[in-house]
């Protein structure tokens, strides 16, 4: 039978395609660890056999001998008075014209915005002649006055293009022709001198070629009244904005002649994916943040996306530079202050506000780069059950922005809306009719379940579109993640295998010896863990051949921690990119699968390349490094085996009481989203309970990218929402229901009683409660609980005296209403305190309010807001225990 198989390959980046020998930096290296070290020379046959005799300076020593990489001196970063040092160097020391013979050829038309960068994606190309390298050029008037300074840059494929760093300087002046000059490499190199060094430099006579710019622009960004989108994610985050033909009153011309900008179009925000060999930009950035440089605290600089993760495998895993996954998490607890260090082990306090800012900040920019104007309306997406503390959280962190909160979507209705939209523009719903759906959101980190009942009406001047929407149900330790790590857990598991005996003997029946086809019943009569009981059994037993709980390895030395590190985020970095390979196309791959026979063609295997393999095997108590790939083939069989337990639990949860109470039925609708919900799996888990047709989950012909048309569902659903209403295409109607309580809140009386102050499966607008106690007391616990019983959270309240006001009931009365009675205050005898605990249907969590009696007077304590899940997924797979 012909299976889509996966083998892992080592491949290495960097190749200087002349010479064909891998390059690096003493930056770089100075970055790498001692055994990071030691791999390039092995890899490349430095000094074989001497590198375990050789300290970390001579490694780096030897290998800059043999691979040193020529640095570019080209300005890229601002240097204060840089600009006029050029300038007066060119006053002095510009002599000698050059001629160019017509081979130099610039773009006919240019635009440079004050503040903004240009990159390879503005498309600036230039075609040059035989004395011209990578080097800097300076745009000029007439007068031989300094405009700008900007690259000329090579790519992999020999074209040359222009860039220009957001941070360097952009002068107008009075003369408006302008030329570009372009110099040899020992002129560029001067004039990059001129630029970064205080001391007076040598006279020189500086070579240049001048050629004159046809139609140049010097513009300032135009402000918009366009709303751009953001859909921030746990794992990955997408951006895009509806531009329509007025959105500025000059559009770049160039990005519109590029296919850049699309008008009276939805536009994506793409960002640079520097992994591949070919820098390549998509639609999605992970949502992952490194610390690059706390040297100054009051000036920490980052690295998002890609660059993150980029910045984190060229140093190896292993740096103890810190890394921050899933930053969404931060929501309920986004003022506490978190430890940064740097790979130089610089350390600062930075707030979790200020790195939640900087994202943002990144991916705004990004979209104000790619559409040429600057954004004062934002509209980002959060969980249904959260959507309140979300949008007071970007307003606080983005003051200066003004965050959609009228016209706000949640997650799962965006996307919904996005289904509502289709049928509008498709004609394809009954006129009035009432329609029930249900949306299952699995993304990276968290999956949320959604009901909702709309009605589309055709009226007069508009669509009158009633929607009433109910949070259903949620897990949030279940998403893109959990797959991500059970593949990981597989690979350590083979890895170790192979090492061990010099060969792999493991297949997925010797760990889950279950048959495909009985797993759901399986799961039904036994549970989950008894799937995997023999699986991780063999995970926990390859972790002494292949470590990677590199917490647990705090206490030793700093070499046996980095390794253990290593090989964590390596091989998680692996079974990510392993992930996505399988699941792009899942409908194409799955059939395939089950169509094709005989022998396995070339054609049915996916080889990845691995940059700088490199994991570190334990023998006998000893560290062995290993350079080589195992010879080990993954296939699609053996994944959908090892995850179709994880997501038919996840399934059956939140479906399993809509089944048994015979109301699934009634719901028309079934939409699957995020990237997660992609899997064939979890179509296949569905049709227990609910038959295919209803289910809105089938790939899109266009969706054959990198990013998964599901992943862009939430984003889309938004932004046509907000451009129908906008142009009075739709008048919308939402109405949130307060979500059912899947926990409850106890506290302890003085004997010991447990009083129940929030029932399970309550709805959270109709909970309270309340507890008596001594004036006196200091803290005040309370208990989170699961509907099974068990404790979840335990949260403590500080009761501290001066937070006391003397008020009337009618005070009390104004600010929190029915949430706490007269009879209830009425019966508060001196010298006691009640604590008043209600929630709202507006935030996913409980409110304790005190309320004393003293001297016969009322007072009142301080309100605090203690969240259901405190950082929305207790299941951190980067902590170190995994």
């Amino acid at each position: 039978m012909g299976t889509y198989s996966y083998r892992l390959h080592l491949h290495k980046t960097g190749w200087d395609e002349a010479s064909n020998t891998v390059r690096y930096t003493r930056d770089e290296l100075s970055e790498m660890t001692t055994f990071q070290l030691r791999n390039i020379c092995y890899r490349e046959k430095l000094v074989k056999g001497l590198i375990n005799t050789l300290d970390r300076e001579e490694l780096i020593q030897t290998i800059l001998k043999f691979r040193s990489a020529e640095k570019s001196l080209l300005i890229k970063t601002f240097k204060k008075e840089g600009f006029e040092r050029v300038e007066s160097a060119l006053e002095k020391y510009l002599h000698t014209p050059l001629s160019d013979k017509g081979n130099i050829k610039i773009p006919a038309k240019m635009n440079l915005y004050i503040g903004l960068k240009i990159d390879k994606l503005d498309k600036y190309c230039v075609e040059v002649g035989s004395g011209i390298t990578e080097s800097n050029v300076l745009l000029v008037n007439d007068a031989l006055e300094l405009c700008a300074i900007l690259n000329l840059i090579k790519d992999k494929s020999g074209t040359y293009y222009l860039t220009m760093e957001k941070e360097i300087e952009i002068k107008r002046t009075g003369n408006r022709n302008y030329s570009f000059l372009f110099f040899r490499e020992q002129d560029s190199e001067y004039i990059y001198r001129a630029y970064y060094e205080d001391k007076p430099l040598p006279p020189a006579n500086l070579h240049y070629y001048k050629v004159p710019v046809a139609d140049l622009e010097i513009k300032d960004l135009e402000e918009t009244e366009a709303v751009l989108a953001i859909d921030f994610g746990t794992s990955n985050t997408t951006a895009g904005t509806y531009l329509d033909s007025g959105y500025v009153a000059s559009p770049c011309s160039n990005d519109l002649l590029n296919g850049r900008i699309q008008l009276n179009s939805i536009n994506f925000v793409a960002f640079p994916d520097t992994f591949p060999k070919e820098e390549e930009w998509i639609e999605i950035l992970p949502t992952v943040v490194s610390i690059t440089d706390c040297s100054d605290p009051d000036n920490i600089a980052y690295a998002f996306g890609y660059d993150a993760m980029k910045y984190m495998k060229k140093n190896g895993y292993s740096s103890h530079a810190t890394v921050f996954h899933g930053i969404k998490r931060w929501v309920s607890n986004y003022t506490k202050t978190e430890e940064a260090i740097d790979v130089q082990g610089n350390t600062a306090q930075v707030k979790r506000s200020e790195i939640l800012r900087a994202y943002l900040l990144y991916v705004i920019g990004m979209a104000e780069h790619q559409f040429k104007c600057r954004f004062k309306n934002l509209h980002i997406s959060s969980p249904v059950k959260l959507k309140t503390q979300f949008l007071e959280m970007f307003t606080e962190i983005l003051p200066e922005y003004r965050i959609e909160a009228e016209n706000a979507l949640d997650e799962g209705m965006a996307v919904l809306f996005n289904t509502i939209a289709n049928q509008i523009e498709k004609s394809s719903f009954i006129d009035g009719e009432a329609y029930k759906a249900l949306v299952i959101d699995c993304g990276g980190g968290t999956t949320d379940l959604s009901s909702c009942q709309f009605r589309i009406e055709d009226g007069h001047i508009s669509y009158k579109i009633d929607i009433h929407t109910n949070y259903e149900n949620g897990d949030t330790n279940f998403g893109g993640n959990n797959i991500t790590y059970r593949i990981l857990q597989f690979m350590k598991i083979v890895f170790a295998d192979y090492y061990r005996n010099g060969r792999s003997s493991i297949d997925i029946d010797n760990l889950i010896d279950i048959p495909g086809t009985d797993i759901f019943r399986h799961v039904d009569e036994f549970g989950i863990s008894s799937v995997y009981e023999t699986f991780e059994a063999s995970y926990h037993e390859a972790e002494k051949v292949i470590p990677t709980r590199f917490k647990a390895y705090e206490n030793k030395t700093l070499d046996e921690y980095q390794r253990v590190k290593n090989n964590f985020y390596f091989l998680w970095d692996i079974a990510e990119n392993m992930k996505k390979e399988f699941f792009r196309k899942t409908g194409i791959l799955r059939n395939r699968f089950y169509a094709e026979s005989g022998n396995r063609k070339e054609n049915d295997m996916k080889i990845t390349t691995v940059d700088r393999w490199f994991l570190s095997v334990r023998e006998n108590e000893r560290y062995r490094d290993v350079y080589e790939c195992p010879d080990v083939v993954f296939n699609i069989k053996e994944i959908n085996q090892l995850i179709k337990a994880d997501i038919y639990e996840i399934v059956r949860k939140f479906l399993e009481d809509f089944y048994q109470q015979g109301t699934l039925q009634e719901y028309s609708i079934i939409k699957l989203t995020g990237q997660s919900c992609r899997i064939d799996v979890f179509k296949e888990a569905l049709k227990e309970f609910v038959p295919g047709r209803s289910i809105e989950f089938r790939q899109k012909s266009e969706d054959t990218g990198k990013v998964p048309d599901l992943k862009l569902a939430c984003l889309r659903g938004a932004l046509r929402y907000l451009s129908a209403q906008k142009a009075g295409d739709i008048e919308a109607h939402i109405t949130n229901h307060a979500p059912i309580v899947p926990y409850s809140v106890t506290a302890f009386t003085h004997n010991q009683q447990e009083k129940t102050l929030i029932r399970n499966q309550e709805r959270l607008s109709q909970t309270r409660g309340f507890i008596s106690k001594p004036i006196g007391i200091a803290e005040m616990e309370f208990y989170l609980k699961e509907s099974e019983g068990n404790v979840r959270y335990k949260y403590v309240y500080m009761n501290y005296a001066e937070n006391y006001k003397p008020v009337l009931y009618e005070h009390i009365a104004e600010l929190y209403g029915r949430n706490i009675p007269q009879d209830d205050t009425d019966s508060i005898v001196n010298g006691e305190v009640k604590f008043f605990v209600f929630a709202d249907k507006d935030s996913w969590g409980f409110h304790v309010v005190p309320v004393a009696r003293r001297s016969e007077r009322l007072y009142l304590g301080k309100k605090q807001f203690f969240a259901f899940e405190n950082d929305l997924s207790e299941l951190d797979y980067f902590d170190g225990w995994k």
